[in-house]
This record gives C-alpha cells, structure tokens and sequence, in this order.
C-alpha cells in the first residue's frame, strides 16, 4: 500500500493552486468541478502533482469555513485529525527561506527534529495550513 495524495480544503482554489504551483514546483495534473444540480453544491478542485509523483489535492466549495489555524504544531495537536502535511527536503533552511519568501508564514523556525539526525521546520500556507519541512538525508550518519 502507498500513500496517493493528500486532500486539503481552500478557501481561494485559484491562488493557493498558483501558490503551491509557485512554492513548491508542483503541476496541476489536472482540474475538475462536480455537477452542482448532482451534489447539490458548487465543489471544485485541483490535482497537483510533484516531479517526484507525489499528489496535493485542493478542493474548495464556496460558504466553507477555516478550522484549525494553529500558530505551531505543538498547539495543532488539541485539535484531532489532520494537522499537517510533511516534505522530506534536500536542506531545511533553504526550503524554509524559500517558503517563506514566497508568502509562507514562520511556524517553528529550523532547528533538530526529536528523530535522531532529521532537522525540521514549520511554515503555513497563506490560508495556515501547516507544512512541515524534514531532512532525512542525515539520520542515521555517524556523528
């Protein structure tokens, strides 16, 4: 079994694909829009998918409201369910630098995950999803 994609809720479908698209060098694989009068809704989304192949997919239906919007993981965790979504990146702080540049607003800045040997970092989209930011490339090396 592999993961396929993850689902995220947005308020503003067109901006935060743009910003993902942007941020993240990702290509919208394809988009859709569900028939209104079937699901009794307007419902519209977007299938983004990375060079690696792994999927981000937005979906965004008009009168939804934001949920959790934690300042830092550690408050993310009184809310259950889905609090983050996480990248494994070549370098932390230059993923973090880029992130935030391009809009993503500081969370946890970059520091030692509590796994041995992985760095970490928080960001949040402009609508404060949490991505978090991981470096595995030096777990497990001799110190």
């Amino acid at each position: 079994m592999t993961l396929d994609h993850v689902g995220l809720n947005v308020a503003d479908l067109d901006a935060m694909s743009e910003w993902y698209c942007a941020a993240l060098k990702l290509d919208v694989e394809f988009e859709f829009a569900l028939d209104a009068a079937a699901v009794g809704c307007d419902f519209r989304g977007a299938m983004l998918r990375s060079p690696d192949g792994w999927r981000l997919e937005l979906l965004s239906r008009p009168g939804s409201r934001p949920g959790l919007q934690a300042a830092s993981p550690v408050e993310a965790a009184l809310t259950r369910g889905f609090g983050h979504i996480a990248l494994d990146v070549p370098d932390v702080d230059a993923a973090y630098d880029a992130l935030t540049a391009a809009g993503a607003g500081d969370r946890m800045s970059p520091r030692p995950s509590p796994e041995p040997g992985v760095r970490m970092a928080y960001v949040a989209d402009p609508e404060g999803n949490l991505v978090e930011l991981l470096d595995r490339t030096t777990a497990g090396s001799p110190s």
